[in-house]
């Protein structure tokens, strides 16, 4: 998946998706997307001295949110895995190795893989 399919993908059809699987490869480009966004954001938040960060990050929340949550689903984790990052120092840090885990192979309890072939990925 490239970084327009994952853009599109998350911030279109799988804007509120917190069924099915993601590939790293979405995880991952979205998360550049979010991460873009967020540094465009402080900078015109700075520039013009206005507290626009939690307002204007707010459409990009839940399609980071869902994406994460179908990521673990991909490794065959429940989606509540995500909260582990709450833990104080190690827990961010066990959440992003978390996230760089290669997909199960074939179909598990949250659907098949998307690196299956014939499977449409997005």
């Amino acid at each position: 998946m490239s970084f327009t399919d994952a853009a599109r993908t998350c911030l279109t059809s799988k804007y509120a998706t917190f069924s099915g699987r993601a590939p790293r490869s979405e995880y991952w480009w979205f998360s550049v997307v979010y991460t873009g966004a967020a540094a465009a954001i402080v900078g015109i938040s700075f520039a013009f001295e206005l507290p626009l960060l939690t307002i204007l990050l707010l459409p990009f929340l839940v399609p980071m949110l869902s994406v994460s949550v179908r990521r673990l689903h991909d490794t065959g984790k429940s989606g509540w895995r995500m909260l582990i990052a709450l833990i104080p120092l190690i827990g961010p840090i066990i959440y992003l190795v978390g996230m760089t885990v290669d997909s199960t192979p074939d179909v598990n309890h949250y659907g098949p893989s998307p690196k299956a072939v014939g499977h449409p990925v997005g």
